[in-house]
C-alpha cells in the first residue's frame, strides 16, 4: 500500500488537502455470499436491508459524514451539490463536487476506478471506467473543485482500486479509443488507473496518488464485476471536506 494511504478498520483512506477520501473493501459489513461482506451497492440481488446497514456502517468504519450517492451512467457530467436537503437524491450523474461540510460524496465501483479531487474547500468524487474516461469525466471533476474552491486553487487527487493491467483485458475497439495512450497499453489489458492519473495531471491536478490495487485479482478485499461474472458487490470511494 503506498503512502499516504493508510488502512482503517479494513478501509483505504488518504487525507487531501482540506479533505479525505476513502476507498472501501469488501470488509466489515454483515452481507453474505457473493455480496459478502461491505457490498455497498444499490442494484444488486442482495438483502436491501442488508446494504442499507453496511452503508450505515460507514461512519464508524472510514469516519465518513452521511453520504449521498449517485445513479451512475458512464457519462461526464459532475454536478455541484449545494444544497443538504438534496444528499439523498440519486441523479444521473457520474462525479459530484460540493463546498458543503459535513457531507460525504459517494461513487460506487466494481472494476471502474473511483476518483476523489480537493483543493481550496472543495471536493469531489467521480466514477470513472473506460466510458468514463474517454467521455473526459476526471477532467470535469478537477474543472468543478476549481470552480468550487477558492482562487488560485490546487488540486491533488487520488485513485482507488479498479481493474488492473494485469487483469483488465479488453477488445481492439476500446484499445482504438486510447490509441494516444500507448503507455497504458500492456498486450491485451488496458491500465485505467494510468490513463486516470494523466488525465488528472492534464487537467492541472498537482499531486496524484494511485493506491493500485486490482480489484480483478484481490478477490479477498475487492468485488469485480468480470471475475464474478456479474454476480457481486459494490465498493465506493468517498470524499469529504474536514
Amino acid at each position: 500500500m503506498p503512502a499516504p494511504f493508510r488502512e482503517q478498520n479494513g478501509q483505504f483512506t488518504i487525507d487531501l488537502p482540506g479533505a479525505r477520501a476513502a476507498f472501501t473493501t469488501r470488509r466489515g459489513g454483515v452481507s453474505e455470499g457473493p455480496y459478502a461482506s461491505l457490498n455497498l451497492g444499490f442494484a444488486t440481488a442482495d438483502r436491501p436491508g442488508h446494504q442499507d446497514e453496511n452503508r450505515a456502517r460507514l461512519g464508524e468504519l472510514v469516519g465518513a459524514p452521511p453520504a449521498g450517492w449517485m445513479y451512475q451512467v458512464h457519462g461526464d457530467r459532475v454536478a455541484v451539490l449545494d444544497d443538504r436537503a438534496a444528499l439523498d437524491e440519486r441523479p444521473e450523474i457520474d462525479g459530484r463536487a460540493t463546498r458543503l461540510t459535513g457531507v460525504a460524496l459517494g461513487a460506487l465501483g466494481a472494476d471502474c476506478l473511483t476518483v476523489a479531487v480537493a483543493g481550496g474547500g472543495a471536493v469531489a468524487i467521480a466514477h470513472a471506467g473506460w466510458r468514463g474516461l474517454a467521455a473526459g469525466v476526471l477532467a470535469r471533476a478537477v474543472e468543478r473543485v476549481r470552480e468550487l474552491g477558492d482562487a488560485g486553487t490546487e488540486v491533488h487527487a487520488a485513485i482507488g482500486p479498479g481493474a488492473g493491467p494485469c487483469c483488465y483485458q479488453v477488445g481492439p475497439e476500446v484499445h482504438a479509443v486510447f490509441s494516444d495512450r500507448p503507455q497504458a497499453r500492456h498486450g491485451d489489458t488496458l491500465d485505467l488507473s494510468a490513463i486516470a492519473a494523466q488525465q488528472l495531471a492534464e487537467a492541472g491536478a498537482g499531486t496524484v496518488h494511485r493506491l493500485g490495487l486490482c480489484t480483478i485479482c484481490h478477490p479477498e478485499l475487492f468485488f469485480s464485476h468480470r471475475r464474478d461474472r456479474g454476480v457481486t458487490g459494490r465498493q465506493a470511494g468517498l470524499a469529504w471536506l474536514i
